[in-house]
């Protein structure tokens, strides 16, 4: 099978000729990974650099900057998915600042570096009235969608990834954390207000996507990080408020469209998935952070094995980055005997692979997935 026949037959409950496997990663690792395959004798950080895209981007788009990478994937069996988009095409935004006015920063934390946004443009704010004079929101006329019908071009083999939503991390920039967390609380009208705008705006684009390629997007990404490490961070009073309502929408128009409700939620989620999966209509859950208290592998299966696919499942707290080679070996055996049972599985890393993990380590993974995941 291609990787998209693969990923299909999963999401369509039907048996793939083995498990497909998926890869997300920082550009940090991707680069270790390159030098380790001997696919080039460039330095990691200049590997890195240009492999670094825009924050949260955890797919392949078909530029050449990744040609190394994609040939490192497809040496390992690696079936990955192809992102499409727009092209910004608006007025011109400040150095490091985007399209709503937040400012990033670069933190470098010694084996790589990420973005943290350090102002928040809505934070002084305390009434939608002032957000309403004095802000400006992004025009859905920024974006050029002409392009994506080329971006597809010579890709026919992947599954496609395209539009989607995941407003709440996007408010809690405009916000700041502790006020974006507090306004739950506070100040409800502020963040129903500026929740119908993101979710709106993340309508039109996905709407735009899905009509520049009619039936070609395989994949829709419907995310918020609701989990931490032992329980939810949100009470499921507010989930159901300021959430799933906006969710639901963006999942019914993925299936109108022809996609999968790919659903990607940290932590231990556990409780809230009910209301996922019959309110929402999410097909696929991501990363199944196993080690978090409450999300237990078994048991995920046995509750919501007949209802979602599960992709992820490789530990990124220790497993990946700490432990042997035979302990990934036999972290894949597991995954594919508990997650794999009677189907249902895509084998991949839980969040993106850090820097701090061995190359050893991700080539035994995927080794492993490859030898083990035949039908």
């Amino acid at each position: 099978m291609t990787p998209k026949e693969r990923w299909l037959a999963v999401l369509s409950r039907q048996a793939p000729d083995r498990v497909p496997m998926d890869y997300w990663s920082t550009p940090e690792f991707s680069a270790k990974l390159i030098r380790h395959l001997g696919l080039s004798s460039r330095s990691e950080a200049a590997l890195a650099a240009e492999l670094r895209g825009p924050a949260h981007d955890n797919t392949l788009k078909p530029i050449e900057g990744h040609a190394l990478l994609l040939q490192a994937l497809d040496l390992l069996h690696v079936d990955y998915v192809i992102s499409v988009g727009p092209e910004y095409i608006g007025p011109p935004t400040p150095p490091d600042t985007d399209i709503y006015g937040i400012r990033y920063r670069t933190i470098d934390y010694g084996l790589g570096e990420y973005s943290e946004a350090v102002s928040h443009p809505l934070a002084e704010y305390n009434s939608v009235e002032e957000i309403e004079d004095k802000y400006t929101w992004p025009s859905d006329d920024w974006w050029d969608y002409s392009s994506i019908p080329q971006q597809i071009e010579g890709w026919e083999r992947h599954p496609i990834r395209g539009g989607g939503s995941e407003p709440f991390l996007l408010y809690k920039n405009l916000r700041g954390d502790e006020q974006a967390m507090m306004d739950l609380a506070l100040n409800p009208e502020i963040v129903e207000y500026c929740l119908e705008k993101l979710f709106n705006a993340a309508y039109t684009r996905t709407l735009r996507i899905y009509e520049a390629i009619p039936g070609k997007v395989n994949i829709t990404y419907v995310a918020e990080d609701m989990g931490g490490q032992d329980n939810l961070m949100f009470s499921k009073k507010h989930i159901r408020r300021f959430l799933l309502p906006g969710m639901k929408r963006i999942a019914d128009l993925a299936r109108q469209a022809g996609a999968y409700v790919f659903h990607h939620n940290d932590g231990n989620c556990r409780s809230i998935l009910p209301e996922m999966i019959a309110e929402v209509g999410i097909d696929v859950l991501n990363p199944i952070q196993w080690r978090s208290k409450g999300m237990e592998r078994e048991a995920l299966k046995a509750d919501f094995g007949a209802q979602l696919v599960f992709h992820g499942g490789m530990d990124n707290q220790y497993t990946l980055p700490f432990g042997s080679v035979a302990e990934v070996e036999q972290e894949v055996a597991d995954n594919l005997r508990i997650l794999g049972e009677g189907g249902g599985y895509i084998l991949a890393p839980c969040h993106n692979i850090q820097p701090v993990s061995p190359p050893e380590n991700i080539v035994a993974m995927y080794r492993a997935g490859y030898e083990l995941g035949w039908s």
